[in-house]
């Protein structure tokens, strides 16, 4: 059976996933089989495993951290917001329904055997079990059937190391008042704290790391600086989605819509030499791009309703209208079409006019598409005509079920996990859209993409691809030297064999 460890931290987005990916990747470097869990999961980043199961993104990048192929099993239960009270429930890759927050809270004890069935698993097969908590284990309100941090620990009997956030202030009242707050066989489970996200020299933080271990009986194991490093980040509390001011020779903007869901899938275009994206989400910031793209969202129709209530969808209607570039991923491909319907109520239910740029109507189902595929483009239109022919890959997650109106026909043809061949997407001018999220990941479709948008420009298509799993394999080296060199490893390996 595996040895665990665990990372929990004093609120959400303390560092815990990072930390616990730059874990993976030192055990994987020092010999070891070692895979990440996190036994609940709440992000709308989700992935699609080889065997067509969904799970949050955060243990996606522990696993590529690890050297092993994402399982389900790192991540059983899934929650997706729907809105500020409800979630979809994901049970190992599977949605189960969308429950309300008090429905979902009364359910949530009946799942422990997913989870332990998925721990064990694991545990059968790997070394050591990286597990990450999730928000705070001191939120009293909640700890009741908790099975995400002490009590995940408690049924792993997994030793926890507590990391708090000192870029957002208040650490070491954190990391006292989170150790005060649970019970005493809670608190013998940490084994160590962390100082997470510093900027500055280390030796100022002597007397405090004293102080504080004196008062919480806790050793701190180390100092974590705030790393340069990019990694996928798990949601939207991401600051990437605060956009910037630099615009290069390209500007990409994307549509920050309020129930965004898989805005990794443009990082890659992010990276490529001179391409600019920026997340807007109102009027006022959209200016004039060379290309506008709508993402993915969990809540189509809501979100379009908000971008016609706030003026978004008159902006990229006008910016259609005089042959600027749009681009829809997923829910953003639904938008594009002309009418959008959900007459079994999957989503807001009822019928809506969509915005009427492709020629197409969508009609939400309840079952959900969970799929990788590849393809090609077969029909690029416009300034994306020379994408014809170019090849991608990526997944599917979705509701929705797409027809074409008129003349209209598929922008590719895809081929699925089970070799089945299906059409996706459409394309009307300098407009298309297409349900495949990742299809960026692959160099060679990136680079073409904005050596279009050059050229369209006037500009020398002189763009280069960006391999990008070499620069993630490279990241994800960084990640674990900056854990290496912060932590002290002798005392988490004394930890991890139960030493201490």
């Amino acid at each position: 059976m595996a040895k665990t460890i665990m990372i929990q931290g004093t609120a959400s987005n303390a560092g815990k996933s990072l930390l616990a990916a730059g874990l993976c990747r030192v055990f994987r470097q020092d010999g070891l089989k070692v895979a990440p869990f996190k036994s609940q999961n709440m992000a709308l980043n989700s992935f699609i495993t080889a065997d067509g199961f969904e799970m949050g993104r955060a243990q996606v990048v522990q696993a590529y951290c690890a050297g092993v192929a994402p399982d389900v099993r790192m991540n059983p239960i899934l929650l997706k917001p729907t809105n500020d009270t409800g979630s979809q429930v994901i049970v190992n890759g599977v949605p189960r329904g969308t429950m309300g927050a008090v429905d979902y809270f009364r359910y949530k004890k009946a799942l422990i055997p997913d989870i332990m069935e998925a721990f064990h698993g694991l545990s059968a097969e790997y070394d050591v079990i990286v597990i990450e908590g999730a928000g705070s284990p001191a939120e009293i309100n909640l700890k009741q059937d908790d099975f995400v941090n002490m009590g995940m620990a408690k049924l792993a009997n997994a030793p926890v190391l507590l990391a708090g956030d000192i870029d957002r202030g208040g650490v070491f009242a954190s990391l006292y008042g989170t150790v005060k707050l649970l019970e005493p066989d809670e608190q013998a489970r940490i084994k160590g704290l962390i100082i997470n996200k510093f900027r500055g020299d280390v030796e100022i933080l002597r007397p405090g790391l004293t102080t504080l271990e004196e008062l919480t009986g806790k050793p701190v194991l180390g100092v974590v600086p705030m790393l340069d490093v990019d990694i996928d980040d798990e949601d939207s509390l991401s600051s990437k989605l605060t956009g910037g001011e630099r615009v290069g020779r390209l500007d990409i903007a994307v549509i920050r819509l309020p129930r965004l869901s898989n805005f990794t899938d443009f990082n890659p275009l992010e990276r490529m030499e001179g391409v600019t994206v920026r997340y807007v989400s109102n009027p006022g910031e959209l200016g004039r791009p060379d290309l506008i793209i709508l993402p993915g969202t969990k809540s189509t129709m809501d979100d379009l309703k908000w971008m016609r209530q706030n003026g978004l969808e008159a902006l990229v209607l006008k910016h259609a209208a005089r042959g600027g570039a749009v681009v829809g991923i997923c829910g953003g491909y639904q938008m594009l079409g002309r009418v959008l319907s959900d007459p079994d109520g999957v989503e807001s239910g009822g019928t809506m006019a969509g915005m009427g740029l492709l020629p197409t109507e969508t009609v939400f189902l309840g079952e959900k598409t969970r799929t990788r595929v590849s393809g090609a483009f077969r029909r690029g239109e416009g300034i994306f005509a020379s994408l014809s022919g170019v090849p991608f890959h990526g997944y599917e997650i979705h509701m929705g079920e797409t027809t074409y109106l008129e003349d209209a026909g598929p922008l590719s043809r895809l081929t699925c996990l089970d070799g089945t061949e299906k059409p996706d997407g459409a394309a009307r001018g300098n407009v298309w859209g297409s349900y495949v999220h990742g299809i960026f990941d692959a160099g060679t479709f990136a680079q073409e993409l904005v050596n279009a948008l050059l050229t369209a420009k006037g500009l020398s298509p002189d763009a280069a691809a960006v391999d990008w799993e070499t620069y993630q394999e490279e990241q994800y080296d960084k990640l674990a030297a900056g854990v290496r060199a912060s932590l002290d490893m002798d005392r988490v390996y004394r930890i991890l064999n139960g030493e201490e």
